[in-house]
């Protein structure tokens, strides 16, 4: 059953203060194996404005990629991996991860494909964004690192990939955490038309389907993303430099091909590739997730996203919703990052 809580932006690691200076963010150690709990304390050590980065990231050849991550914590710790979404990066989550790390988790966060220093190792590849391509890429990855089962957490384009992961390979989901829910969708779904205040929240996907669309975005791509952020986040007054340590990613040679076949492929307006058609048709039939989910929502996320109430039969295991105040927005791991390690850790316990 769902239950709808109410948390406070306070929530945050109760040793996180003490440990994350000598933790270092980016810092793979060899210590306690066993993760400690998060609890309730004063979240002032960490600001959602932190001009923390990552250490120097790693590079791993897994499938058709060669992927760019950060990771943090001990290299025996119970496997994370965080997701990000569009238009963000990995700094989404330069707060979440150190809290993490000093519970002693393994935390893993890749660039998805067309971001950062994620590069596709044949020039020749199809730059493709749909949906199961980039699940599958995460799975090449958890095997590349050897990782066999994993916490996944995400937001945007990152939740959706690890809803399809726990729906398709449950074996390699210890549990989840997925901001907006259940994001699994179709192309069939995809060409069902919205009422005109649904459809005006994504005009962007309607632009992208036009030439004009992909070349403005090609463009502008940096003020774009800026404009996106500023909208779907509305109540979060980042500052220029928070924004272009994550633009930067968006220089990607991959990043516009794979944006806009992402958002051409959901309108059924860009083919996919046959390979992925077996799981297409999987996901099209809105396959229950039955590993165990906390589901997150911000209470000023101006993003499109569903009614929490819409997806809760989505989930047959242990399953909670949790509301975060305080005017957080759609990039909820950087907004409130206490509340997304707690949510971490919380269903990793389950």
């Amino acid at each position: 059953m769902s239950k709808g809580i109410s948390q406070d932006r306070r929530q945050f690691l109760s040793t996180a203060a003490m440990t994350i200076a000598a933790a270092e963010f980016a810092l793979i150690g060899t210590g306690d194996a066993q993760p400690r709990s998060i609890d309730a304390a004063d979240a002032s050590a960490i600001k959602p404005e932190s001009k923390q980065s990552f250490g120097p990231l790693k590079q791993v050849d897994a499938s058709v990629l060669n992927v760019g991550y950060a990771e943090a914590g001990p290299a025996n710790g119970h496997p994370v991996i965080l997701l990000h979404g569009w238009p963000y990066d990995i700094h989404s989550y330069v707060d979440v991860a150190p809290l993490l790390a000093a519970a002693g988790y393994r935390v893993i966060v890749p660039y998805l494909r067309g971001y950062g220093t994620t590069r596709f190792l044949s020039s020749e590849a199809f730059r493709n964004g749909q949906p199961s391509s980039i699940a599958l890429d995460i799975i090449a990855l958890m095997d590349a690192l050897k990782i066999d089962k994993a916490v996944l957490g995400g937001f945007d384009w990152g939740a959706r990939t690890a809803n399809i992961i726990a729906a398709l390979w449950p074996e390699r989901c210890k549990a989840m955490v997925s901001v907006s829910g259940y994001l699994i969708g179709s192309q069939a779904s995809g060409k069902a038309p919205l009422p005109p205040k649904a459809e005006l929240q994504w005009w962007y996907q309607f632009y992208f389907a036009t030439e004009r669309g992909r070349a403005g975005y090609d463009k502008y791509r940096h003020d774009f993303s800026k404009l996106i952020w500023q909208l779907a986040s509305p109540k979060w007054n980042f500052d220029d430099a928070t924004f272009d340590r994550s633009a930067a990613s968006f220089d990607n040679p991959d990043h516009v091909a794979i944006v806009i076949h992402n958002y051409r492929w959901r309108l059924g307006l860009a083919e996919g590739e046959p390979k992925y058609d077996d799981f297409e048709k999987r996901l099209a039939q809105g396959p229950v997730i039955t590993v165990p989910t906390i589901t997150l929502e911000g209470d000023a996320n101006s993003a499109p996203h569903p009614d929490a109430g819409s997806y809760a039969s989505k989930f047959s295991g242990r399953y909670e919703h949790r509301v975060i105040g305080g005017g957080v927005g759609h990039n909820l791991p950087q907004e409130a990052p206490e509340a997304f390690a707690k949510a971490i850790a919380d269903v990793g316990s389950y």
